[in-house]
């Protein structure tokens, strides 16, 4: 079977992007990953998979911040948004390790919310279906491959001066 970032890195060549793998030691948070890289938490995205209105959906926002799940709500018109159990959706994902899915629900068929703090970023770093792999690649080839929904759902929790 071909593993998460065999995919990718296909992906990624066929559509010209350039990137670059980065290894590390295994980590299951994304903090710990931006850590051990050394790169500021804002340019490492973290993937939130959230059920909304009984469907899933991928929230895709900076290592450091939170998703509001209220702002969700209110940004999709809900009823109903709440963290997904990984029982959930674990079975979407066959070629990544539970917890490291890259932010292309594009690949898995999952609608993908970008928030717009680190929508502009012009890098970022995120896991490749692996704890101990990840890959950096510009945002405008994300933005360009993906077409993410881009939106105000991500709870700061340091002052945006911060993330510039």
């Amino acid at each position: 079977m071909e593993t998460c970032i065999d995919h990718l890195e296909q992906y990624f060549v066929e559509n010209k992007v350039y990137h670059e793998i980065q290894e590390h030691r295994q980590a299951y948070t994304i903090q710990a990953v931006a850590a051990d890289l050394h790169e500021r938490g804002w340019h490492v995205a973290k993937v939130f998979i959230a059920r909304v209105d009984e469907r899933l959906i991928m929230l895709v926002l900076p290592a450091p911040a939170h998703v509001d799940l209220e702002r969700v709500k209110t940004m999709l018109g809900a009823t109903t948004a709440q963290r997904a159990k990984e029982a959930e959706f674990a079975h979407l994902f066959p070629d990544c390790d539970v917890g490291a899915m890259p932010p292309f629900g594009n690949f898995y068929n999952i609608p993908i919310y970008l928030d717009r703090s680190l929508a502009t970023q012009p890098f970022f770093v995120f896991q490749a279906g692996s704890h101990r792999q990840t890959m950096k690649i510009a945002m405008s080839d994300y933005l360009r491959l993906t077409l993410p929904t881009i939106g105000d759902f991500a709870y700061l929790p340091q002052p945006a001066a911060e993330i510039a």
